[in-house]
């Protein structure tokens, strides 16, 4: 079975897309490539050594969250700041495609999402020039898959969304199209400016 996601950006937002940006080849459409969704363990680092009921909180909620297996990531060069060193573990990595990624992005937009407290959109200028979005997610509880009740730690994630072929532009409208609540500008909070 097709998931939904797919379905949709196929038949309405692909049409739309088109007629927004004067597109006539097919070859030219942003494709969503993957989905990644990473959680970094720093803070469970004890010494130099990854705590291990941490390590299992984690690659638990990620396989659940995800129905993937997570990837332990390991550090590259030694921080002396962040009591890193090179070879340690220090995260977990999940890299979603096809079928799954868009089941995923789906339970992210119409399950996940508004679950979150004092929710008032994602922000709109999380992009990163290539038309790739970030964001960020501060417990896992807001997935319906968590039984927070058997949670020992609160963790949170980073959920990157990879386009192929684009820009910010063309991502930001297949995202609003696909049903991504992004903030209004009226939404955001106002900076302030001296004291």
């Amino acid at each position: 079975m097709t998931p939904r996601m797919k379905t949709k950006y196929a038949d309405e937002v692909t049409p739309k897309f088109k007629e927004s940006f004067k597109v006539t080849n097919p070859m030219a459409l942003p494709r969503l490539d993957k989905i990644v969704v990473q959680v970094g363990m720093g803070k469970s680092l004890e010494g130099t050594k990854l705590n291990a009921k941490h390590k299992d909180q984690v690659l638990k909620d990620l396989t659940i969250i995800t129905g993937q297996k997570p990837v332990i990531t390991i550090a590259k060069k030694s921080v002396a700041n962040f009591k890193v060193r090179a070879g340690y573990e220090n995260g977990a990595r999940v890299t979603l495609r096809g079928d799954r990624m868009w089941e995923f992005l789906d339970r992210l937009i119409n399950l996940a999402i508004p679950r979150i407290k004092d929710f008032r959109g994602v922000n709109p200028k999380s992009f990163d020039g290539r038309g790739n979005y970030a964001m960020g997610v501060t417990e896992q509880g807001i997935f319906p898959e968590v039984d927070m009740a058997a949670v020992d730690f609160i963790h949170g994630m980073n959920i990157n969304i990879v386009f192929t072929n684009s820009d910010n532009d063309k991502s930001l409208f297949v995202l609003k199209e696909m049903g991504m609540p992004f903030q209004k500008p009226e939404d955001r909070a106002p900076r302030r400016v001296g004291s």
